[in-house]
């Protein structure tokens, strides 16, 4: 089965890629959860403007991913978030909220599908986060959850 990736999937390939895989795998995990599309003759102009879109998001290149890097690696980034008692959170801290505060300590804009959280982070305290910057630089950002 021919499918065009929408996100990136680990060991297959990245936005606007045209993947062949097989049939179960496509039908049953990747098109439902919204990963891929059926590859079609017309999908061709959604494979440009998938590329497009991913190359305006992207950092430009690896000497202003390092610099990036630098910088994220440079200051610590606190979140606020609701806690009750215990320290335990309404929830997990999102990418999206870790994003937002890399964006306002560092001043660079950083995409939440970049950020890597291995583990759900629902407690306060000091975590580490991975941002994939670019293929070859990948930057480990010191995050701090406190209390609102």
């Amino acid at each position: 089965m021919k499918l065009i990736l929408t996100q990136e999937v680990d060991g297959l390939g990245a936005p606007g890629d045209v993947v062949e895989v097989k049939d179960g795998y496509g039908r049953n995990y990747l098109v439902p959860r919204g990963l891929g599309i059926r590859w079609s003759r017309g999908g061709e102009k959604t494979v440009e403007s998938i590329k497009a879109a991913r190359t305006a998001r992207a950092v430009r290149d690896e000497d202003h991913a390092k610099d990036v890097k630098a910088k994220l690696e440079a200051n610590a980034v606190m979140v606020k978030v609701r806690a009750g008692e215990g320290g335990r959170l309404f929830g997990a801290v999102t990418t999206t909220e870790i994003a937002d505060a890399i964006a306002a300590v560092s001043g660079e804009k950083v995409d939440r599908r970049t950020i890597v959280v291995v583990n759900p982070i629902k407690s306060l305290g000091a975590h580490e986060v991975s941002v994939k910057l670019h293929d070859e630089v990948s930057a480990t950002v010191a995050l701090n959850v406190v209390p609102a």
